[in-house]
């Protein structure tokens, strides 16, 4: 990633379903300023860049305007790469195919990338967080759903048409009790390891069990993985099978994707991670049992080292370098 010191300052916009959030970054990784306005609510995508640029203004003044901005990623929904629109994603107002990156360009006057979120959160990761100066790793982001980006020789993975790397969507239970998943088919990995997946797993348990817990206090249907963790940290029982059972999953998951890329580490990033050793520990575990014996105690499985708050931030603004 050749970097432009003529030009400063990168803008890095994560486009969430709920809010966009806008940032200008420096080549540290340092956030100069950032703003915030709905994604929602604006039925014409050209009202939503429209407001997006004019929440930018003030952030640009900070930094001395456009003219020291070299350019501008966007993470978001199923952001395709190639061909810088977003296509078909589930939870923005937006149907069909957005010319996102078009639009910005026309607004802005700068170079304009986007990419999904999770392979921005590789990006993010490679040019200012844990995986600085590698070149092979897998990032597994475990929020609502799981994503992934893969990196390859220093490159992001992209495949044919912009969608590689989907690896929460990777079926790890073909038998008919495999659970079923947003994305229409049974037994992915996003429905045992995400913050949902976790969910499920502690309702299934509290029902299926008569052991002593916490959790049992709690409405089962309002039951969060942040619920699990401080149940976790007062050494309940069910709370601790249930990272264990995730991280179990996970670490056998990882042990399988370490065949694409022989990888120097994995790297998870999100609100899961926050559980810290009740689930890295059981994926460390998990990983080494299974994987295939070249591989082993050759990846490092660690936790992202960026803000939580700005990583996605961050890793948009990572491809403004390119």
């Amino acid at each position: 990633m050749e970097m432009n010191l003529e030009k400063p300052y990168v803008i890095g916009l994560d486009m969430g379903g709920t809010n966009s959030v806008l940032g200008i970054v420096d080549q540290r990784g340092t956030i100069k300023a950032q703003t915030v306005i709905k994604t929602k609510g604006y039925p014409d995508v050209k009202e939503y860049v429209k407001a997006a640029v004019e929440a930018l203004q003030p952030a640009l003044d900070v930094v001395g305007g456009i003219e020291n901005i070299k350019g501008m990623g966007i993470g978001a929904p199923n952001g395709n790469y190639y061909s810088g629109t977003i296509e078909q994603a589930a939870n923005l107002e937006w149907k069909g195919i957005v010319p996102i990156a078009q639009l910005f360009e026309d607004a802005l006057g700068i170079p304009v990338r986007v990419t999904n979120d999770a392979n921005a959160a590789a990006l993010g990761e490679m040019t200012y967080g844990a995986a600085r100066g590698m070149k092979n790793f897998i990032m597994i982001t475990l929020g609502t759903g799981v994503g992934s980006g893969i990196v390859v020789d220093g490159k992001v993975v992209y495949g044919s048409d912009g969608f590689a790397g989907e690896l929460g969507h990777v079926v790890i239970d073909h038998t008919e009790a495999g659970r079923s998943c947003g994305c229409g088919r049974k037994g992915c990995l996003e429905t045992y390891c995400s913050a949902t997946g976790v969910a499920r797993t502690a309702r299934e348990i509290l029902e299926n069990t008569t052991t002593e817990s916490l959790l049992r206090k709690l409405d089962p249907e309002t039951i969060t993985s942040f619920d699990v963790y401080q149940a976790a940290e007062a050494g309940d029982e069910v709370a601790l099978k249930i990272f264990n059972y995730t991280g179990d999953i996970l670490g056998k998951a990882c042990a399988d994707f370490a065949a694409f890329n022989s990888p120097e580490a994995f790297v998870f990033f999100g609100g899961l991670t926050k559980a810290g050793d009740y689930l890295m520990n059981p994926i460390r575990k998990a990983y080494e049992d299974n994987v295939l014996c070249i591989y082993q105690g050759k990846a490092k499985l660690l936790v992202s080292s960026l803000n939580g708050s700005e990583a996605a931030v961050l890793g948009a603004s990572a491809l403004g370098w390119e």
